[in-house]
Parts: C-alpha cells; structure tokens; sequence
C-alpha cells in the first residue's frame, strides 16, 4: 500500500531528526555551555520526556476534530522555524524555552503510529508494529551516526539545523499526501468524533503501568551511555560510540526478519516473559565493565526489547476500537513518557552520586518487577491454551 510506505517513510525521517542529538546531550551541554554536571542533563531529558507527555495526548485531542496530516503541515513547519533559531541561542535559559517548545509541536509526528494502524487491517498489525518498530530503531541508528559525525567534525549547534530540515520535509510531505490520489476521500475530511473516555481503565491502565516500568527500565541507561562506553573502551571516536549505542537498533533489523520467517503459534499474550528474561541477561551483561561483554549485551538485550514492546503495541491496538486509537495510544503514551521521566530525572542523580555503571543495576531491577507485574495481571491468557493456531500472527 503506497500511502501506508510514504507514512511510514514520513516516520523514520522523524525518528531520524529527533535521535540526532540523544546520545550526545552530555556533550552538547559541555560544548555549548560549559555544563559538566551530568545532574543537569538528567534534568533537560526529565523536562523533554514532561513535554512529550503532555503534548501528544493533546494532539491526539485535536485529531478527533482535525486530520491528523493536517495537523503535521502546521506543528512541523513551527518546529522547524525554532530549530532554526536554536542555532543561533547562546542563552541557557532562552534554550531551555525555545528547545522545549519544539518538542511541543515536534511531538504531533506521533499521531502517524496509530493512524497507519488504523488504515491497516488487524491481521496484519503484528507485521506492521514490527516494521515501524524497526524504522523507529533503524533511525535511531542513523541519527547516532550522523550526531557522532556532526561532533566529530563541526559543532554541535548544526545538528538543529539538520532537526529543521527533517521537520520541513514531513510538513512538505504531508502537504504532498492531502493533494495526492493516494489518500482516500474520507481521510481528507474531518474525522467522526467518537466518545472516549480520557482516563485509562482496565487493560489499558494495566498496560500502561506495565510499560511505564519497562520504558523506565530501558531509558535510564541511554542518556550516559556513550560516557560509559567511552570509559571501558580504547577508541576515542564519537563514531565509534554511536555505533555501539545504536546495537540494539541494528538488532531489531535481524529480529523482524525472523519474526517474519517464524510464525507465532501462540496468542498475543505470550512470548513476552521470555522477552523480558533475556532483556535481564542482557542488562547484567552490559553492566559488566568490559568492552567485550557490554557488546554482547547490547546484542541480548536489543533482541530482548525489540520483541517485547513490539508484542506490548500489539496488545494495545487489539484490545482497541480502530477509531479510538489515537486517543487510546496516547494514554499508553502518557504512562511510557512517565517512566521515560523518572528515568531521565533520575539518571543523572544516580550516576552523580554512585557510578556509569548504576543505571544498569537499576534497569535490572525495573525489568524484574515488569515480569512480575505482567505475569501476575495476565497469567490466565498467559496460560489460557490456543485452540486455532493458525489463526494466531
């Protein structure tokens, strides 16, 4: 389906611009301003994931009086004019204000996930969650190699600029989408509005509890990677250390095309707890301070996480009425933007005042009580027997 490849394209050009910078924020910070205290950095990702946080449901609220391409021509044209002028922004203080009112219209990218679910049949969502999964690590990749090569080679303010151009080719091509052929007649228009509840119940508040846990798990050991990383190892190469960061992602490239090659013989509530078992392996591994075994870590536990927030997704769009997906994605977003926040505002106090190595203890920790949690709330589909396999993706 065409439309649904350009979105999807549309996607990964917006994971890209937005992981410029990730892994490089400690240096950034230093370069820019002379902040050393890593203290401070957790504190820019806390108000970054708080943003997100808010903004998305927001936006999500305004997509069930606007299309969502409509909506992406205006918020990304906005981030891309900031961009521009954080470039030029010496001011901490100015940074703080304009940097974070990106992520405010940056954030409506997010309303292209549930909306290619919703023009894709449920059979086919396992695959499709699979895929942008991978697009979503896949541009994680070149966004680490290509921050590493901007620092390795210029200052870091330019990675802005290459932020404002990633930001004006999706409002361009959503302008391109709404004149196109490709967009059905009833996607132009003004969505149905459809009564949603705003507060998450039952399995979605179960599911968001969980994966809040699971996202504070994994991003408390992102923003001081690369400096733990750079401790244990000899190359002296923002590069170098991109690429390792970046692991997982090229993992997730392998992990889709087996889960293509392997058909599911169980219901969507199960291979998950294995998911999560080796994602502790993983974490011990790479908590282990030797470059050798921290790489095969990351191999572990990139496979580890890949399959289990894939199966995550996919049990939140099934226990989900297509029209209500934005809304009922967002609150799950909300839950995973809040771990992602405790993660960032956490991280740079713990690694402050124990070591690099302590957000992996942590991380372990956090995937121990996402197991238990979800063991406890789902075990009867858990063990719940499939009757029709083949009917299962």
């Amino acid at each position: 389906m065409k439309l649904r490849f350009f979105l999807i394209f549309m996607t990964m050009v917006a994971v890209v611009s937005d992981y410029l910078l990730h892994p490089f924020y400690p240096h950034f910070f230093e370069s820019r301003f002379g902040i050393t205290d890593p203290r401070e950095v957790g504190f820019y990702f806390s108000a970054v994931c708080g943003t997100v946080m808010v903004a998305f449901p927001l936006w999500a609220l305004v997509s069930r009086k606007r299309s969502e391409l409509r909506i992406l021509v205006y918020t990304q044209i906005i981030a891309g004019i900031l961009a521009i002028g954080v470039f030029f922004i010496t001011s901490y203080v100015y940074f703080w204000i304009v940097s974070l009112s990106i992520i405010v219209f940056k954030g409506s990218y997010l309303l292209v996930y549930p909306y290619i679910l919703r023009i894709t049949k449920k059979e086919d969502h396992t695959n499709v969650i699979g895929l942008l999964s991978v697009i979503i690590h896949f541009g994680s990749v070149l966004g680490a190699v290509l921050g590493g090569i901007v620092i390795d080679f210029a200052q870091p303010a330019y990675i802005f600029l290459a932020m404002a151009a990633g930001d004006f080719i999706q409002a361009g091509m959503s302008m391109y989408l709404l004149k196109s052929k490709w967009l059905p007649v009833e996607e132009k228009l003004p969505p149905q509005k459809v009564k949603v509840s705003l507060i998450p119940k039952g399995n979605v508040l179960k599911l968001g509890i969980i994966t809040m846990f699971l996202y504070y798990s994994d991003f408390i050991t992102r923003p001081f990677f690369v400096r733990y990383w750079e401790s244990l190892s000899v190359y002296n190469s923002r590069v170098i250390s991109g690429c390792i960061y970046a692991i997982p992602a090229l993992v997730a490239l392998f992990a889709l095309w087996f889960n293509k090659k392997r058909k599911s013989k169980g219901s969507v509530y199960q291979g998950i707890v294995s998911a999560l078992l080796f994602g502790l392996a993983g974490l011990i591994l790479q908590g282990y301070p030797l470059a050798g075994v921290v790489i095969l870590g990351r191999f572990i536990y990139g496979w580890a996480f890949f399959q289990a927030a894939v199966r995550f997704d996919v049990l939140v769009f099934n226990i989900s009425d297509p029209e209500s997906y934005a809304i009922e994605y967002s609150k799950i977003h909300f839950f995973q933007n809040l771990g992602v926040l405790m993660a960032a505002f956490s991280a740079g106090i713990l690694v402050n005042t124990y070591s690099l190595r302590i957000p992996f203890i942590v991380a372990f920790g956090g995937y121990f009580i996402v197991t238990s949690l979800y063991y406890y709330a789902f075990r009867t589909q858990i063990k719940k027997p499939v009757l029709q396999p083949e009917t299962i993706l």
